[in-house]
């Protein structure tokens, strides 16, 4: 296994010190990028794993937080932040962008070569920053398929993929038919994963606390997500190596 480093790192963003986790690849060069949004409940082990998982493919990669350092495991908590968060844009860029910044600032990260990947909230931060038209070499989004203002998509500059269970109550077919229909009126460069029979978070494994309704975890589909978000960093940020 490649040898990786992690720390801790402090930002400032939505009034809150937000606290990050930061993964670097073995070596001293400059390495293209990911930062990585986690679902609504807030940064946890499992978004902390995939950022050392990418540091291991060779990339610098920041999980950013959401909710200052907080893990909100109470359904009713997180939907009273979340909820509100994903119907303010601005909002949503704020946090996003402080924490590109933070990844920017990073010496290990190639500027010119940063995906944005979130899951849920994160991934709707992620398209809200290619919607302010940041210079994204992609971006990736897993159940978190959230439409924009009027016409801002246009400013989206990179491949965006999209990923979601077909069972999904909250986000279900007329959603991801409005998703579609906004990336294709905005010439984005668009795709859709459907997993079959999967529900909401089906990428997250199980919690041992109380859930939404409709989410389930789906093994299976986990890693094959997984490998697709994988596939897209390759094709995006390292093929040209």
């Amino acid at each position: 296994m490649t040898t990786i480093t992690t720390r801790t790192v402090e930002y400032l963003a939505d009034g809150l010190t937000m606290i990050g986790h930061l993964a670097l690849p073995a070596g001293a060069d400059r390495r293209p990028a990911v930062l990585l949004g986690p679902e609504g409940m807030g940064l946890s082990d499992v978004e902390r794993r995939r950022a050392d998982a990418l540091a291991e493919l060779g990339h610098v990669a920041l999980a950013f937080d959401l909710h200052g350092g907080r893990y909100l495991d109470d359904p009713e908590e997180m939907l009273a932040r979340c909820l509100p968060l994903l119907a303010d844009p601005d909002r949503m860029r704020d946090i996003g962008h402080a924490a590109l910044d933070t990844l920017r600032a990073e010496p290990r990260t190639d500027p010119d070569r940063i995906a944005a990947v979130g899951y849920g909230t994160g991934g709707a931060i992620a398209l809200e920053l290619g919607r302010a038209g940041v210079d994204l070499r992609a971006i990736g989004t897993v159940n978190g398929l959230i439409t924009g203002r009027p016409g801002e998509a246009a400013r989206i500059r990179c491949p965006v993929w999209a990923g979601v269970g077909s069972e999904d109550p909250i986000m279900p077919p007329s959603q991801r038919e409005a998703f579609t229909a906004e990336m294709q009126a905005a010439g984005v460069d668009w795709r859709l994963m459907v997993y079959g029979g999967a529900l909401h978070a089906f990428h997250h494994p199980p919690v041992d606390h109380a859930a939404l309704p409709g989410v389930g975890h789906h093994p299976q589909h986990a890693q094959r997500a997984w490998h697709d978000v994988v596939d897209l960093l390759t094709e995006c940020l390292t093929s040209a190596e």
